[in-house]
């Protein structure tokens, strides 16, 4: 009995597939050329043509002549899926519509070389770059979410559209983005020190300094969030711990007279004094002279001095 079942739905269906066979066949056909980019026939590409919405489609195949010419014939009225593809050339999906007593439907293929998403990507990155230099940060999130929506699988675009919504102040949109892109890469130092910085900004300070304290400082690249937290635990009365993380900072980027300036606040907020005093003169001795800080610490020193 079992052996008899399995013949039966067998036969069963063959028929079915014979039947959705016979609705893609009829005595209508599709004819054109298919060309290049830049208009030329493409000469012994594959055209194929699939009925749509049928389960099991018959598929109409044939090639193009020296002239780009294609004809399929033997094809029923309806929506049509065609596919033209050439190695080296490309391929492309188009439709056509053919109504009942429409004998003949003429539809020219265009193919067209396959987009490389690299090179989309750079383009568009550098696009969107000069876009956030130039000021327009909201053209240059449009340019990022619809590469993201394009490619959802580069989480690095996420990194880089939490880059703009920072450098617009807007720090749990950020986040959001920030958050897809370290599940992939947790150990990137460079987005660790963006989600601290925008940490920071909504106020989770001590968030922020867990993240930090677990970064080797010789991979950090830009020190503005360490110096923020240094700040911070200055304000905060964390004076030893502000100090220490600033001479770290001063050996890693010594070249940053601002980074003496800070310290030498901290040792102010510490009450050592001579230490203090020592850091500002070297920073007002070191420092550019546009420097924001500059005046600030001259009068420091004058208190300094006063204060003997």
């Amino acid at each position: 009995m079992k052996s008899l079942r399995t013949v039966g739905a067998l036969v069963i269906a063959l028929a079915l597939a014979n039947a959705v066979f016979a609705q893609s066949k009829g005595n209508l056909r599709i004819t054109g050329r298919v060309l290049d980019e830049s208009g030329q026939p493409v000469a012994e590409a594959q055209v194929r043509a699939a009925k749509r919405g049928e389960a099991q489609p018959q598929i109409f195949s044939t090639k193009t002549n020296d002239k780009g010419e294609y004809t399929i014939n033997g094809i029923a009225a309806g929506d049509w899926v065609l596919e033209a593809s050439k190695e080296g050339v490309g391929t492309i999906e188009t439709t056509a519509t053919l109504a009942d007593g429409e004998k003949t439907k003429t539809v020219d293929i265009t193919i067209r070389k396959p987009v490389d998403p690299n090179a989309e990507l750079q383009s568009e990155h550098q696009r969107a770059l000069q876009l956030a230099q130039g000021g327009n940060i909201p053209e240059a999130r449009k340019i990022y979410d619809a590469l993201i929506a394009k490619y959802p699988q580069v989480y690095q675009l996420h990194a880089m559209q939490a880059n703009m919504y920072a450098a617009e102040g807007n720090a749990p949109k950020g986040l959001e983005h920030l958050k897809i892109a370290l599940e992939k890469e947790p150990d990137n130092t460079d987005w660790l020190v963006l989600q601290a910085e925008l940490l920071m900004e909504t106020g989770d300070k001590e968030s922020a300094a867990r993240i930090l304290q677990g970064i080797e400082l010789s991979k950090v690249k830009d020190h503005r969030a360490f110096t923020n937290l240094a700040i911070h635990w200055i304000n905060d009365k964390k004076t030893d711990e502000a100090i220490e993380l600033l001479t770290k900072m001063i050996a890693q980027f010594p070249s940053d007279a601002a980074l003496v300036y800070y310290r030498g606040r901290g040792y102010i907020a510490a009450g050592k004094l001579p230490e203090a005093k020592a850091d500002l003169e070297k920073f007002v001795a070191t420092a550019p002279p546009d420097a924001p800080q500059l005046a600030d610490a001259k009068k420091l020193i004058e208190e300094i001095n006063k204060a003997k």
